[in-house]
C-alpha cells in the first residue's frame, strides 16, 4: 500500500494513466510537480484519461485536478474521498466522463459552478457526457446548472440524500438517455409540465431519454401526463414512493417501454378495463415491448383485466399485496413469454380454473410454457388442485399457501422436474402423499406443506430424489415411526415436523443430520426417550432454534446443551424432564428465549442464568424449583417475560425486580411461597401488562405507587409479538395461563389483549387501593381472598376495559357503587363474602350477574338476592296509591269523552230526525238502550278494579 506521489506531475507527455484496482491510500497530493519540468502552465499537460478507481484514497478533491485542461475522462469511483464538490469542477472544458461514485462526498451540490469564461462556452462542462455521483452523502436540492449540461447523456445521483422537488427544468436535457435519482429524499409532486420542447426542438421533452429511475423517494401526487410523452423511454422505475390516484388508460402509449415498476405506492382504484396504445404504437396490442410490470404493494382493486393478456412480450407480472378480487380467468394461459407471476396477498376467490387457454396461442404442448415462478398464496382461493398446474414444465417455484384449497394433490406434481420450491401450507388439503408425488423433484430444496391434513405414505427404505434445505410438514401425519428417510437429507437449514403423530424415540443418527441446520421444530408429538449426552454442539454448530415442547422427553437436560453456543431459542416445555437446570446453559450467550416450563425440574435456579444478557423471555413455570431468586437475574436487563409460577420458590420478592427489568411486560410469580411485603419499586415497571403474584404468602398493604404502572394506564393494546425482532424468536409463540372468570385460560395469539393484576389468595391488608382506578387499560383485576378493607370507590367506572373483577372473600364494606352499572365490558363479577350493605344497583350491566356474585354479604339486599330491602314495602304501597289516582283520572276522562261523543251524536242527526216523526221515535228508543248498557258496564268495571286492589 502506498500513496500517489506529487512527482506524478512530471509525466509531461502522459495521455493515459490507469492506477485503478490497487491498494493506493492516503490523500491525493495538494500540489503536484510538473509545471517547470514540462514548461507548461499546468501539470500533466497532455493527460486525457486518469483512472484511480477502486483504491482507498481519501481526503478532499484537490485543486490541481481542475488544471488538467485536456482531461477527457476522470474516474475516482469507489474510494473514500470526502468533502464537498467544488464549484471549480466546471473548469474541465474537455471533460466527457466524470465518475466520483461510491465515495464519502457530502454537502450540497454547488449552486453555481465555474467554467463558462474559462471554456469560452455558454455553459459549464460543455463536453460532459456522463456524470456519476451515486452512492455518496450529497444533500440539498437539484441545482439549476445541471440542466445546462447540454451534451449530458447520463446523470446518476442515486443513493444520496438529495431533497426538494424535481424541477420542471429537467426537460432541458436534450441528449440525456439515462437519469438515475432513486434512493434519495426527493419529495413533492412530479411537475405537471416540464420544459424542453422548444429547447430541444422536439415535439416532446427529454426526447432521447431511455431510462428514468425515481424509485425510493418521497414523491407524491398523481402520475403526470408528460411521462406518457417520453417516446423513447424503455425503463421507468417509480417504486417505493407515495404516488396516489388510479392508473390511467393512457399508460398504453409507452410504445418502447420494457420495464415499468410502480410498486410500493398508494395507487388505488381498479385497473382500467381498456388501455390505449394500439394505434399510437402501430401494434395489435398496447405496450408491445413491455417485459416487466410491477404494481405490487398498492391499493389496487377490482378484477383481473383482459388487456393484461394482450401483453404478448410480458415476462414478469407482479401484483402482490393489493386488493384484487374475483377469480383467476382461464385466459391467464395466453401469457406465452411470462416467466414470473405473483398475485399473492390479494382477495382473489373462487376456484382455480379447471382448464386454462394458451396451448394453441403459444404453439406449445402446455400452457404458460415459460413460466418459472407462480405465487398465488394468501388469497381466498378454494376448490381442488387443478391438473394443469402439474403441466407447467418449466416451473421452479409454486406457492399456494394460506388459501382454502381442498381435496388431494394429483400425482402430476411429481413431474415438475425443475421445481425448487413448493408451498401448499395452511390450506384444507388432505389425502395421501406417496413417493409418486416426488419422484422427479430432484431439484426441490424448499417444501412447505404444513397445516393441512396430509398423510405421508412412503416405504421405510425410501430415499428421496431431492436434498432439501427447508422442510415444513407441521400437522401432517408422518408417524408413528420416526421418518427414516430424513437420514438421507444433509442440507437441512429448517426442519419442522411438529404435530406429526410421531410416537417413537429420536434416533441417535438424527442429531448429526445436517451441519447447516438452524431451525429444528419437533414439538407436539409423542417423542420419547432422553436427550443425547453427546456433544451435539459439534454436529449442530449453527442451530438457532430448538423446540421439543409438548412431547414425552424424559431424563435430565444434558450439560452438553451449553455447546450449542449459537442458540437463540430453547423450548423444552411440557415434557417429563427431571433434575436440575444445568449451569452450562450460560454458554448459550445468544439465548433470547428459554422455556423449560411444565416439567419436573427441581433444585435452585442457577446463578449462571444471569449471564444470558440477551434473554428476553424466561419460562420456568410448573416445575419444583425451590430457594430464593438469585440476585444474578438482575443482569437480565432486556427481559420482557418472567414466568416462574407454580414452583416452590421462597423468600421475599426482591425490590431489584422493579429497577432491573424496565422492559418487563409479563411478571408471573403465582403459586409459590414468597412472603413479606410487596415492593413499592414494582411501580417502576412502566411496560408491565400482566402482574400475577397470586397464591403466595404476601402481607401488608398494596403499595399506593401501583398506580404508576404506566402501560396499564393506556387504552391501547401492545402486540406481544413485537417483543422479538428477529426471525428465530419470532417463531416462538408466547403463551400465558391467566386465572380469570373462575377458569384457567391460555392466551397466546391474543396475549396482547391481556392487561391483568392478580394479587389473590395472599394475606394482604389495608384499604382498597383507590389509585387502581387510574389504570384505564385493566382487563382483569383479582384481589380476592385477602384481608382488604374499605369501600369500592365510585370512580371504578373509569376502568372501561374491565372484563373480570373479583373482590370476593375480603372485608370490604359500604354500598356497591351504582357507577359499576356502566362497565359495559364487565363479563364476570364476584363480590361475595364481604360486608357490603344496602341495595344492589341491579341495572344495566349489573343486571347480568346472578345471585352468586353477591352471596355472603349479610347486609346486602335487592335483586338478584332473595333478601328484599326494607323500603321495598313502602315503595309498593306508594305504587298502589298512584295506580288508584291514575286509574280514577283515566276513568274520568274516559267517560267524559263518551259524553261528548254522545252529545255530538245527538246534535248531528237532530235536524234530520226532526223532519220525520217515525224516524225520531225509532232513533231515541235505540239511544235509551245504549245508555242503560253503558251505565251497567261502568258499575261492573269499578267493582272489579277495587276488588283487585284489595
Amino acid at each position: 500500500m502506498c500513496s500517489i506521489p506529487s512527482s506524478i506531475g512530471n509525466f509531461c507527455n502522459l495521455q493515459y494513466l490507469d492506477l485503478s484496482y490497487n491498494n493506493l491510500n492516503g490523500s491525493l497530493p495538494d500540489i503536484i510537480n510538473g509545471t517547470k519540468t514540462c514548461n507548461s502552465k499546468s501539470p500533466l499537460p497532455n493527460l486525457r484519461e486518469l483512472c484511480l478507481g477502486t483504491n482507498q484514497l481519501m481526503g478532499k478533491f484537490p485543486n490541481w485536478l481542475g488544471e488538467l485542461k485536456n482531461l477527457e475522462k476522470l474516474y475516482l469511483y469507489n474510494n473514500q474521498l470526502q468533502g464537498s464538490i467544488p464549484s471549480s469542477i466546471g473548469n474541465f472544458c474537455n471533460l466527457q466522463y466524470l465518475d466520483l461514485s461510491y465515495n464519502n462526498l457530502n454537502g450540497s451540490l454547488p449552486d453555481i459552478i465555474n467554467g463558462t469564461e474559462t471554456c469560452n462556452s455558454k455553459s459549464p462542462l460543455p463536453n460532459l457526457r456522463e456524470l456519476r455521483l451515486e452512492s455518496n452523502q450529497l444533500m440539498g436540492k437539484f441545482p439549476n446548472w445541471l440542466g445546462e449540461l447540454k451534451n449530458l447523456e447520463m446523470l446518476s445521483l442515486y443513493n444520496n440524500q438529495l431533497q426538494g422537488s424535481i424541477p420542471s427544468s429537467i426537460g432541458n436535457f436534450c441528449n440525456l438517455q439515462y437519469l438515475y435519482l432513486s434512493y434519495n429524499n426527493l419529495n413533492g409532486s412530479l411537475p405537471d409540465i416540464i420544459n424542453g420542447t422548444e429547447t430541444c426542438n422536439s415535439k416532446s421533452p427529454l426526447p432521447n431519454l431511455r431510462v428514468l429511475h425515481l424509485g425510493s423517494n418521497q414523491l407524491m401526487g398523481k402520475f403526470p401526463n408528460w411521462l406518457g410523452e417520453l417516446k423513447n423511454l424503455e425503463k421507468l422505475f417509480l417504486y417505493n414512493n407515495q404516488l396516489q390516484g388510479s392508473i390511467s388508460s393512457s399508460i398504453g402509449i409507452f410504445c418502447n417501454l420494457q420495464y415499468l415498476d410502480l410498486s410500493s405506492n398508494k395507487l388505488n382504484g381498479s385497473l382500467p378495463d381498456i388501455i390505449n396504445g394500439t394505434e399510437t404504437c402501430n401494434s395489435k396490442s398496447p405496450l408491445p415491448n413491455l417485459r416487466e410490470l410491477g404494481l405490487a404493494s398498492n391499493q389496487l382493486m377490482g378484477k383481473f383485466p383482459n388487456w393484461l393478456g394482450d401483453l404478448k412480450n410480458l415476462e414478469e407480472l407482479d401484483l402482490y399485496n393489493n386488493q384484487l378480487q374475483g377469480s383467476i380467468p382461464s385466459s391467464i394461459g395466453i401469457f406465452c413469454n411470462l416467466q414470473y407471476l405473483d398475485l399473492s396477498s390479494n382477495k382473489l376467490n373462487g376456484s382455480l380454473p379447471d382448464i386454462i387457454n394458451g396451448i394453441e396461442t403459444c404453439n406449445s404442448k402446455s400452457p404458460l410454457p415459460n413460466l418459472r415462478v407462480l405465487h398465488l398464496g394468501s388469497n381466498q382461493l378454494m376448490g381442488k388442485f387443478p391438473n394443469w398446474l402439474g403441466e407447467l414444465k418449466n416451473l421452479e417455484k409454486l406457492s399456494l399457501d394460506n388459501n382454502q384449497l381442498q381435496g388431494s394433490i394429483p400425482n402430476l406434481i411429481g413431474n415438475l422436474s425443475d421445481l425448487s420450491s413448493l408451498d401448499f401450507s395452511s390450506n384444507k388439503l388432505s389425502g395421501t402423499l406417496t413417493e409418486q408425488h416426488f419422484w422427479k423433484l430432484s431439484k426441490l430444496e424448499y417444501l412447505h406443506i404444513g397445516s393441512n391434513s396430509f398423510r405421508l405414505d412412503v416405504s421405510s427404505n425410501w430415499t428421496p430424489p431431492f436434498q432439501l434445505r427447508t422442510l415444513s410438514m407441521g400437522s401432517c401425519h408422518i408417524g408413528p415411526a420416526f421418518p427414516a428417510w430424513l437420514q438421507s437429507q444433509k442440507n437441512f437449514e429448517y426442519l419442522d415436523i411438529s404435530n406429526a403423530s410421531i410416537s417413537s424415540s429420536i434416533p441417535n443418527w438424527f442429531w448429526n443430520i445436517s451441519y447447516n441446520l438452524e431451525y429444528l421444530i419437533l414439538s407436539h408429538n409423542q417423542l420419547q426417550g432422553p436427550l443425547p449426552n453427546s456433544n451435539i454442539g459439534e454436529f449442530l454448530p449453527n442451530l438457532l432454534f430448538l423446540s421439543l415442547s409438548g412431547n414425552q422427553i424424559a431424563g435430565t437436560i444434558p450439560d452438553s446443551i451449553g455447546h450449542l453456543s449459537s442458540l437463540e431459542v430453547i423450548d423444552f416445555s411440557s415434557n417429563n424432564l427431571i433434575g436440575a437446570i444445568p449451569s452450562t446453559i450460560n454458554n448459550c450467550s445468544s439465548l433470547i428465549v428459554l422455556d423449560l416450563g411444565n416439567n419436573n425440574l427441581f433444585g435452585m435456579i442457577p446463578k449462571s442464568l444471569g449471564s444470558l444478557q440477551l434473554l428476553k423471555s424466561l419460562h420456568l413455570n410448573y416445575n419444583k424449583l425451590s430457594g430464593e431468586l438469585p440476585s444474578s437475574l438482575r443482569n437480565l436487563t432486556g427481559l420482557d417475560v418472567l414466568d416462574l409460577s407454580y414452583n416452590n420458590l421462597s423468600g421475599q420478592i426482591p425490590a431489584w425486580i422493579g429497577t432491573a427489568f424496565s422492559n418487563l411486560v409479563i411478571l408471573n410469580l403465582r403459586s409459590n411461597m414468597f412472603s413479606g411485603r410487596l415492593p413499592s419499586l414494582l411501580s417502576n415497571l412502566s411496560s408491565l401488562h400482566v402482574l400475577d403474584l397470586a397464591q403466595n404468602n404476601l402481607m401488608g398493604e398494596i403499595p399506593v405507587s401501583l398506580v404508576e404502572l404506566k402501560a396499564m394506564a393506556q387504552d391501547y393494546d401492545m402486540s406481544i409479538s413485537s417483543l422479538y425482532d428477529n426471525e428465530s424468536s419470532y417463531l416462538y409463540e408466547e403463551r400465558l395461563i391467566v386465572i380469570t372468570k373462575g377458569l384457567s385460560l391460555e392466551y397466546n395469539r391474543t396475549l396482547s389483549l391481556v392487561v391483568s393484576i392478580d394479587l389473590s389468595d395472599n394475606n394482604l391488608s389495608g384499604e382498597f387501593p383507590k389509585g387502581i382506578t387510574k389504570l384505564f387499560g385493566l382487563v382483569f383485576l383479582n384481589l380476592s381472598m385477602n384481608h382488604i378493607i374499605g369501600r369500592i370507590p365510585e370512580n371504578i367506572s373509569m376502568l372501561r376495559q374491565l372484563s373480570s373483577l373479583d373482590l370476593s372473600s375480603n372485608m370490604l364494606f359500604g354500598s356497591i357503587p351504582s357507577s359499576m352499572s356502566s362497565l359495559s365490558s364487565l363479563g364476570y363479577l364476584n363480590l361475595s363474602n364481604n360486608n357490603f350493605s344496602e341495595k344492589i344497583p341491579f341495572i344495566e350491566q349489573m343486571s347480568t350477574f346472578k345471585e352468586s356474585a353477591f352471596a355472603g354479604n349479610p347486609n346486602l339486599c335487592g335483586t338478584p338476592l332473595v333478601i328484599k330491602c326494607q323500603d321495598e314495602g313502602t315503595d309498593k304501597n306508594q305504587s298502589d296509591v298512584e295506580d288508584k289516582i291514575d286509574g280514577g283520572f283515566v276513568d274520568q276522562w274516559f267517560y267524559l269523552s263518551i259524553g261528548l261523543g254522545f252529545v255530538v251524536g245527538m246534535l248531528v242527526p237532530y235536524f234530520v230526525l226532526a223532519m220525520r216523526r217515525s224516524w225520531c221515535d225509532a232513533y231515541f228508543d235505540l239511544v235509551d238502550k245504549i245508555v242503560k248498557w253503558l251505565l251497567f258496564r261502568r258499575r261492573v268495571t269499578y267493582t272489579r278494579n277495587h276488588a283487585q286492589r284489595k
